[in-house]
């Protein structure tokens, strides 16, 4: 779809921003003052107004200032790649076919392609150095050099022993090379055993295979079990801790002394409560209230303190980084800390004193924000509330600490109100719940039910987030840097073929101003409680949407509609807010500053592993759908049409969210898909078979190791 052209508009703020950017990237040689960038994209703007594009894009490090107003593309922002024996670092995307994109952050359509025979054992997700080899038109082909970086040492494969040697197969297809292991390695494993090896030793040149030690034999019987690992596996998380690790964890000290009470504020005679998942084990956050003297009320969100026990430089710390965050799969955990950690010493128990790092807000009777406070705190949980129990006691408007939920609720509703209006977009993506047997087998599935508490917890961490982002943004003139979370707006041409998909559906999507497009996304949100087809079309919005990712270079929260934010409130589960608890704590009683460059490699790598744990994720909930299908073949369920392929059409099943394809092959006459692949027509009776159409299809067959479920029409 050809891209909307800007030629003779007046551009929002942000929009200019962007445009002005892209006007640097595509000319990275070229110098440019505001006049200039008004005559060469022919845009109505004034120039006061580019001249502030230009100054956040100089401020963000984007551009840098050379003489007489003009700027430059910086180089560390997009550097020059022409030179054919230049050497550069990146990411591994790896593809199907085993080749890969080396993908260079903050370098967009700069990806260099690798085949699979250069990679030199390099994986996805693995962070190496390239160099280019050739280039023909816009690509550019290369070879890795060195892999900078393991996203994984652990892989899970048969082995295969004779007299003399022993090879580990890895399952995963995408691995191409067996890895060797000593006589004395073997442990317990023998001929055929399904096993987790780790890697020892990497091979210094290609040809070479990679030597490594047997850590635990697997039970081949359980092949659900084994494919839940492997998912873990695959996409870069370890299933155990090193030994090292677990050593730091066990040592760690569980009494907390009276020297250490006296540097906090002591937040223990303060009403406090946890609110979380009933399957919950790790309780990070807590709320508190009391009324104080002046009438007013005070909010405390208190997080557990992480980094009073996770200190850098060591293996615990090292660790955490590398996981960067917790991978929660269907039916289990891949914690970012040892269990000691992330169930016990950090976790905010009942009826325990804990160690916090907390965001105390005071607010007066119309819920302004009178006073806030940042500050390292210990606090005793009184009560711990399941989301249904907290929900429960507001319903039945009794019960245990009501009257602290409820005026926690209002809080949290009128703050919820004033976010919706300055422009927070009210974006929901259902979520599937498994029920599963003793054997960890799917027998249902749900699609939760979101309740009042899960957006009382939410907006109150939202507050804390956005306020410590605040004051740390605006702290002094000259930057600080620091670990922000941002989102950009969404991508035209995506959104553009969304608003046409919508319209085919009857919705309207507005897409004419950053403004027009939250509030369409809002009206969308609020349609889709009473439409079928428009809640069925409301998560692929997704789609198009940027990535919010995390950056030393804070560009705002498009769909939150936040100027600053960060992430605070998880430190058990996100690295990320160890650095945020960290720089926050140096930076209560003065100015300090770590190295930018330093901070933005780890949010780079941060980033880059939570895309990878996401995948994961869903790549679990997948397997858990078809596993549950699989039991179904034969039986006939209602669906909505969801995607057109020349084959067939995908249908996704309204209960459990599975998905299938119907061939074209099985129907009853040929049918051709429309180019815009929103509906397809048959050739002789002229029926259309349209996306949102609900119709009904009966399971036929299932392929659990490539997790593919064929369908039927039911006429």
């Amino acid at each position: 779809m050809a891209k909307r052209s800007i030629k003779g508009l007046k551009l929002p703020a942000r929009k200019l921003e962007n445009e002005t950017l892209k006007l640097f990237v595509r000319q990275p040689s070229k110098r440019y003052n505001a006049k200039q960038i008004i005559k060469k994209l022919q845009i109505k703007n004034s120039k006061t107004a580019v001249d502030d594009a230009l100054s956040k894009l100089h401020h963000s490090g984007k551009i840098v200032l050379i003489k007489d107003d003009k700027f430059k593309l910086s180089k560390e922002f997009a550097p020059d790649i022409s030179g054919p024996a230049e050497a550069f670092d990146g990411y591994v995307d790896q593809t199907r076919s085993g080749a890969a994109y080396i993908v260079m952050s903050g370098k967009e359509g700069q990806d260099i392609y690798v085949p699979a025979k250069k990679l030199m054992h390099a994986l996805d997700g693995d962070q190496v150095r390239v160099q280019i080899t050739r280039r023909y038109g816009k690509k550019i082909e290369g070879e890795v050099i060195k892999v900078l970086k393991r996203s994984t040492e652990q892989f899970i494969g048969n082995l295969q022993q004779s007299k003399n040697i022993a090879f580990v197969v890895p399952d995963n297809r995408m691995v191409d090379f067996d890895i060797f292991i000593h006589q004395k390695d073997l442990g317990i494993a023998q001929d055929g055993d399904k096993v987790l090896v780790r890697v020892s030793e990497w091979p210094d040149r290609p040809g070479k295979n990679p030597t490594g030690n047997i850590i635990k034999v697997l039970d081949a019987t359980d092949t659900h079990g084994v494919m839940m690992d492997s998912i873990l596996i695959n996409h870069g998380f370890d299933t155990l801790f090193s030994n090292i690790v677990n050593l730091e964890a066990e040592r760690l000290g569980l009494n907390i002394t009276d020297d250490e009470i006296s540097r906090r504020r002591d937040f223990r005679a303060v009403p406090t409560i946890t609110i979380d998942p009933i399957t919950a084990r790790d309780f990070d956050d807590a709320l508190s209230y009391r009324e104080l003297d002046n009438g007013h009320k005070e909010v405390g969100i208190h997080i557990a303190d992480v980094t009073h026990y996770v200190r850098p430089g060591t293996a615990l710390d090292r660790e955490a980084l590398r996981r960067s965050t917790s991978v929660y799969l269907v039916d289990r955990v891949a914690p970012m800390l040892p269990e000691v950690l992330s169930n016990e010493l950090c976790s905010l128990r009942p009826n325990e004193d804990s160690l916090t790092f907390s965001a105390v807000f005071e607010f007066d009777s119309r819920n302004k924000i009178v006073t806030r406070w940042f500050g390292k705190t210990i606090i005793h949980s009184i009560q711990r509330f399941s989301y249904e129990d907290a929900q429960a006691t507001l319903d039945n408007k009794e019960g245990e600490h009501y009257e602290m939920l409820k005026t926690l609720d209002s809080v949290a509703s009128f703050l919820r109100k004033k976010r919706y209006k300055e422009g927070s977009i009210a974006f929901e993506t259902p979520e599937l719940q498994f029920e599963l047997d003793e054997n960890n087998h799917p027998v249902a599935i749900h699609k939760k039910e979101r309740k009042a508490t899960h957006l009382l917890v939410e907006d109150l961490m939202l507050l804390a987030n956005r306020e410590v982002a605040t004051f740390m943004a605006k702290k002094t003139e000259k930057e600080i840097p620091f670990v922000y979370r941002i989102h950009d707006q969404p991508d035209e041409e995506k959104l553009s073929e969304y608003s046409i998909f919508l319209k085919e559906l009857g919705f309207n999507f507005d897409i004419q101003s950053p403004d027009q497009i939250r509030k369409s996304f809002n009206r969308l949100s609020e349609a889709a409680k009473t439409d079928e087809v428009l809640a069925f079309a409301e998560p692929f919005a997704v789609r198009t949407m940027a990535k919010a990712v995390y950056s030393s270079y804070n560009i705002g929260h498009f769909g939150l509609g936040f100027q600053h934010y960060t992430h605070f409130t998880s430190p058990i589960r996100r690295y990320a807010d160890v650095l945020v608890h960290r720089l926050l704590e140096k930076n209560l009683e003065g100015d300090f500053r770590t190295s930018k460059e330093e901070l933005e490699a780890q949010c780079k790598h941060i980033s880059n592993q939570e895309k990878r744990a996401q995948e994961a994720e869903r790549e679990s909930i997948k397997f858990k759908q078809v596993e549950f299908i699989s039991g179904h073949i034969g039986e006939t369920f209602t669906g909505i049409v969801g995607g057109m392929i020349d084959r067939g059409f995908f249908v996704s099943l309204k209960e459990s969210g599975v998905d299938g394809l119907v061939q074209f092959a099985d129907l009853h006459e040929p049918f051709i898909v429309a180019d815009n692949r929103m509906k397809a027509l048959a050739k002789r009776s002229g029926r259309s078979i349209k996306i949102g159409d609900q119709i009904q299809v009966r399971v036929t067959s299932v392929n659990i190791n490539d997790l593919e479920v064929d369908m039927e029409l039911v006429e």
